[in-house]
């Protein structure tokens, strides 16, 4: 089952790279909403979902993971995302009042603990996973990272670097909750002594201290102790799996990476964020989890309706009983085209596209009966408007359709709107059939 936290909990600190202080607050989130990180310091509150689609080239910002959403940025999200991802947390609000999530002590052990404190509960909805079909790869001269189907989450690290305390490591584990407590959780960010002035040259690094960056140089770690064998490689792979968790789900594949960064994690992302698009468009079910014999994805929705992104506002259609009633999923994201001009200081998602999601649902029933498939569904009239409440991001409305009457040329549906069981909209549709 998916999982967010049972309550918000809160933590201060100071950023690895910045050195801005902040303050970072975890709050629940509804099922298949994600990760969410919201900037509390700047004008409208301006949120940005934790995906690939969100990424921030890493030659802009190196050495880090960061998200941005037009001048908005947060940086250096990569161990918390590792604590997602080990504890398997699918949803949860990320409050910041600064640029950069706090480093804590360089690893993730603080997140954890957080998480911990704040509890985590499972949602009474499946997971997602992102199953791997066909290997890809990238490499960048001697770093090179690849994915391979798997029916599991395997890691394969091959860590290669000239000084003695480093050298050459190699470390191979299955990821589960209980892997990632007891031999990922801790590890810590490094760098080499050579490096440390030129870092702190470049602006980066402003945050970081002997407590919360192990420092290597040639006779060996400066001034603190390993906390385990190969803490190196170990948050490497850290760095990995926070990465990867901007999949937008749990994945299940074997990742082989040798001397792997940011930078290669990122490219690599992007090849399988294709293979995920190429699988949608050739219907092949990279989500697993859902009945296909009960439930409609988006992909299979395209095949009955003609709208296309971003017209098309129906993620899923949860229940079908053909010429009778559907039950349908709209996730309302804060990366919505419409956010972006619409009341983008408190956004809002317009009244108007409430019912244009109602009458699209409206539409894949009135064309679920045998003697319909094949025509178009055209949208004639809506009656008996109400709108109760605001939708607004971070919300999942579930959409309800029932046939009212139904001929051979028009029809017509009641339809509601809800969000956590409270009616938002509702109204009556009128459509007209025609051959397409």
């Amino acid at each position: 089952m998916q999982k967010t936290i049972r309550e918000s909990v809160s933590a201060k600190g100071v950023g690895l790279h910045t050195g801005n202080p902040v303050t970072m607050t975890f709050r629940p989130l509804g099922s298949n909403m994600g990760v969410v990180f919201q900037r509390m310091d700047l004008p409208g509150r301006p949120m940005i979902k934790a995906d690939i689609h969100a990424l921030l080239a890493g030659r802009k910002n190196p050495r880090r993971t960061t998200l941005y959403l037009g001048n908005v940025e947060v940086q250096t999200i990569e161990h918390l995302m590792a604590a997602f991802a080990g504890l398997e947390v699918d949803n949860i609000l990320v409050e910041l009042d600064s640029n950069e999530v706090p480093g804590l002590d360089g690893s993730a052990r603080g997140f954890l603990d957080l998480l911990e404190k704040a509890g985590v509960a499972e949602q009474g909805v499946p997971r997602r996973f992102f199953r791997v079909r066909s290997a890809v790869w990238a490499r960048d001269e001697d770093s090179v990272i690849a994915v391979l189907p798997s029916s599991e989450y395997k890691i394969s690290y091959t860590l290669s670097y000239p000084q003695p305390a480093l050298g050459d490591q190699f470390l191979e584990l299955t990821l589960t909750p209980e892997v990632f407590e007891k031999e990922l959780v801790g590890a810590r960010t490094f760098c080499l002594a050579e490096e440390a002035a030129a870092l702190i040259q470049s602006g980066l690094g402003k945050g970081a201290s002997y407590e919360n960056t192990l420092v290597v140089g040639q006779e060996g770690i400066e001034k603190n102790c390993l906390r385990y064998d190969k803490e190196f490689i170990r948050h490497k792979i850290l760095d990995l799996i926070g990465d990867f968790h901007l999949l937008g789900m749990a994945m299940r594949g074997h990742v082989i990476a040798v001397k792997s960064g940011h930078t290669l994690n990122m490219r690599i992302l992007e090849k399988l964020r294709d293979q995920m698009a190429q699988q949608e468009m050739v219907g092949i079910r990279s989500v697993a989890g859902t009945d296909p014999a009960s439930a409609i994805d988006a992909s299979a929705i395209m095949k009955i309706l003609p709208h296309r992104y971003p017209f098309l506002l129906v993620d899923r259609v949860v229940s079908l009983e053909e010429g009778r009633r559907a039950v349908g999923i709209k996730n309302v994201s804060i990366n919505e085209d419409f956010f972006q001009g619409h009341f983008p200081g408190r956004p809002v998602m317009p009244g108007v596209l409430i019912i244009e999601a109602m009458a699209q649902l409206g539409g894949v029933l009135m064309l679920s009966p045998r003697e319909n498939r094949g025509k178009i569904a055209f949208f004639m009239a809506a009656n008996k408007i109400k709108f109760r409440r605001p939708v607004v991001p971070g919300d999942q409305l579930v959409l309800e359709v029932e046939v009212g009457k139904l001929r051979s040329k028009t029809g017509q549906v009641m339809t509601k709107a809800s969000v956590d069981g409270e009616v938002v909209a509702e109204a009556q549709l009128m459509f007209a059939l025609a051959e397409s």
